[in-house]
């Protein structure tokens, strides 16, 4: 058995928001395609992937959250036959189709499934390409192309279901991870570290952020190297002094230069050097143990050739 999983769904492509969506299944497609053409794929153990439970998913959010997001979603498809609406608007930027649900909960179940493969053992660590992503949703509330928070869903489980006594979130989205900080913020259980362009959607992340929560905003047209020296000076003391017995990582790709939904400078190198950081400290004190789930990253080829070079990584290829 290799010792990188790699979980993936078709149905996680069923999930179209909108004709140019960015947050689209050609997403995955791009990933796959990439991985297989350079053999990354070869290297890595394709794993199933179940459709996470109600009592799994609300370990992370209000159960009437998921409830009203499942009416929803049965009334879309009960309509169908007669010709009703075939989407619902729940903002500006996130709509809820017939199978968006399917799609949701079969990244959460990958969550699950990977947490459950690394925290026993049969695999050193997991990249989950799964959509829709999920770091926005919050509690009670989806948002910002998220609907189930994948990673903290996985962090409860960790923590409930495997005994984790420290879990740590690494989000290097471009966008802060405030879904997750609204379920994790104060749970002396985990510590999460990120890093994301401010002022930019959502306006989060630098009032007043929980105890447990080290957040580095950075201005737009902030550089790879300007980057890697707040990572290197914030991160890893952070990290170090937590000592984690499993990361899980909002692997988010829109911090690339080519990303045209952000304004940071990122390339390849940079994903692959902040994930080889990560690695370093989950082998000192994690057992090598880590999720990684895919977030944002927007631009096909610059999102493929990132996560490359993320597996890579992950793979010691």
């Amino acid at each position: 058995m290799g010792k990188t999983g790699y979980f993936t769904h078709q149905d996680c492509r069923k999930h179209e928001m909108a004709p140019g969506h960015p947050e689209c299944p050609d997403r995955l497609a791009a990933i796959h395609d990439r991985l297989l053409a350079t053999g990354v794929a070869d290297a890595l153990e394709a794993v199933d992937v179940p459709l996470a439970t109600l009592p799994q998913i609300i370990r992370a959010h209000d159960v009437a959250h998921i409830e009203h997001l499942e009416a929803l979603s049965q009334r879309l498809v009960a309509d169908a036959p007669a010709g009703g609406p075939d989407h619902a608007q729940l903002d500006p930027d996130t709509t809820l189709t017939r199978f968006t649900m399917l799609a949701a909960r079969r990244a959460a179940g990958a969550a699950i499934a990977a947490t459950d493969a690394v925290a026993t053992g049969r695999l050193e660590n997991a990249f989950c390409a799964v959509r829709p992503p999920g770091h926005h949703a919050c509690r009670d509330k989806a948002m910002g192309f998220c609907f189930i928070n994948n990673i903290a869903v996985a962090v409860r489980h960790a923590i409930e279901v495997h005994g984790i006594e420290r879990a740590a979130v690494v989000d290097f989205d471009v966008h802060h991870g405030n879904g997750t900080e609204d379920i994790l913020g104060n749970d002396e259980r985990v510590l999460m570290v990120g890093i994301f362009q401010h002022p930019f959607y959502p306006y989060s992340g630098t009032e007043a952020p929980a105890a447990n929560m080290l957040n580095l905003p950075v201005p737009a047209y902030t550089k790879g190297m300007d980057v890697r020296e707040l990572i290197e000076a914030a991160w890893m003391p952070r990290l170090e002094a937590f000592k984690p017995q499993m990361i899980f990582v909002s692997a988010g790709f829109d911090a690339h230069w080519a990303d045209e939904l952000g304004q940071l400078r990122l390339n390849e190198n940079d994903f692959a050097w902040i994930t080889s950081r990560i690695v370093d400290v989950a082998r000192r004190h994690a057992g090598g143990r880590i999720v990684s789930m895919l977030e944002g990253g927007y631009n096909l080829d610059a999102l493929a050739t990132s996560v490359e070079a993320h597996v890579r990584v992950l793979a010691d290829l």
